[in-house]
């Protein structure tokens, strides 16, 4: 059996493909932030304290050079991470090396790919949870326009799938707007979880050299760095379990939406219309319009919620300290978010494209669709709502005259099909969008200043 030279030792190639995984493959995601990461650390080595300078200003200046040319081949798919290197931040210290001689082997003082994986990740958690929030507000305001577009069209209430109450299609449309506006906060506190950095635990343990974790921490542009050593690489698994799990519940969301959709679009229904270029055809029945997205998203919320208790699972009996299982976390970590945002992004011009059929959603009321309606407008008049009730399951026939429109226009209270706060769903959404900007802006600050 062969064997190959690493940076790290020789390795039989079995072992090698082995143990490195998809992590050769998975890791051209984290070539940016991995530069980024290096850029830090190495000015913060560039400032410690001791006598002689372990790198110079003047040296550091030449790594970070080096680690913005590398960066510039990765936005051109020219930087490659080779089976020998087994991982991203080899391969940057073996370009390092291979361009700045012995000044690119000391780029790796005081720190392990433990904490180097670990601020990779949480900067990569860091700009996906941002982009998926701008791409779950865009679909929020798509939910928000349709629903105020069409407040006053009626629309049944369905409990049990069964027609319930008189409704309407702003009521629905600005229902799921605010599930989706929940979520964000969900995707909020994730974001701020993982808004600490992990560089200089190194191993776990620390290092006997007077690093300064908070300066690192400032130059990245985090929030502040994790306290404890141990517990910075204990919290890998940990956080992109929290991250995956504000993920699915974005998309518990939009499989809901999306069985909505599936079910509102039959022709037995007929309520709304799916833009035709967001549907499939058939292979052998010539009229087919299929409803595939909204399938496949109700499919890929499944996925999402098992990436997320995959990676609970991985780390759940994982003793204190790194062990290589988290290898297999990156994968699902990696999925469960790209998947997300995908589904954001294919739902969003599907929502703006979807017509209403007023005539459908009309004829969609029984009379008995305004029984509580009855009762609650007896009740008003003095009688006891248990009468109320008892006497309209009795006299359903009174119920024949109602007009759907005029039945939605007497619900004005907070919330109701009349009731909707517009602002209230403007200003959540530009809430959002400040803290967007204000992060981003923040982090690119953070990078120009490093880059510099």
């Amino acid at each position: 059996m062969t064997k190959q030279k690493t940076t790290v030792g020789t390795i039989n190639d079995e072992t090698l493909t082995f143990t490195a995984g998809r992590d050769v493959e998975l890791d051209c995601a984290l070539i940016e932030v991995d530069c980024i990461g290096t850029a830090a650390h190495v000015t913060m080595l560039s400032e410690m304290p001791i006598r002689p300078k372990m790198i110079t200003k003047t040296e550091r200046n030449k790594v970070v050079k080096a680690l913005s040319e590398i960066m510039d081949q990765a936005h051109q798919n020219k930087f490659k991470i080779r089976l020998a290197d087994q991982d991203v931040h080899l391969a940057v210290e073996r370009t390092l090396t291979k361009k700045l001689g012995d000044l690119g082997k000391k780029i790796h003082t005081g720190r392990s790919r433990n904490d180097q994986v670990a601020v990779d990740l949480r900067l990569y958690a860091k700009q996906q949870i941002l982009e998926t929030l701008q791409e779950a507000t865009a679909l929020i305001l798509a939910l928000i326009s349709f629903g105020k577009k069409h407040e006053k069209i009626p629309m049944v209430g369905r409990t049990h799938m069964q027609p319930g109450m008189p409704s309407s299609v702003g009521l629905w449309a600005t229902a799921h707007a605010e599930s989706l506006l929940d979520d964000c906060v969900g995707l909020i506190n994730a974001y701020r979880l993982n808004d600490q950095c992990p560089l200089g635990s190194a191993a776990s343990y620390g290092v006997p050299l007077p690093i300064d974790r908070q300066r690192t921490s400032d130059l990245l542009g985090f929030s502040r760095p994790t306290h404890n050593v141990l517990y910075a690489n204990n919290g890998r698994g940990k956080m992109e379990s929290l991250v995956l799990g504000a993920m699915s519940q974005v998309m518990l969301s939009l499989s809901r939406l999306a069985q909505d959709f599936m079910i509102f679009t039959m022709p037995e229904f007929d309520y709304f219309k799916l833009p035709s270029e967001f549907c499939t055809g058939s292979s052998i029945m010539p009229q087919k319009s299929n409803p595939d997205v909204c399938e496949l998203i109700r499919a890929k919320a499944t996925r999402v919620k098992t990436a997320e208790l995959g990676v609970y699972d991985l780390i759940k009996g994982s003793p204190t300290g790194y062990n290589r299982d988290l290898q297999e976390a990156k994968e699902l970590f990696m999925e469960g978010i790209n998947t997300t945002r995908s589904c954001l992004r294919i739902l969003t011009p599907m929502m703006k494209g979807t017509k209403v059929n007023k005539n459908k959603l009309l004829a969609g009321f029984s009379p008995d669709v305004f029984a509580t309606d009855r009762a609650l407008e007896l009740v008003a008049q003095g009688m006891p709502f248990r009468d109320a009730y008892h006497y309209v399951k009795q006299h359903l026939e009174e119920l024949n005259q109602i007009d759907p429109a005029k039945a939605i226009q007497l619900k004005t209270h907070l919330g109701a099909p009349l009731g909707l706060d517009w602002d209230y769903f403007k200003n959540r959404t530009a809430a959002v969008k400040q803290m967007i900007k204000k992060e981003t802006a923040l982090f690119n600050n953070a990078l120009k200043k490093l880059f510099a």
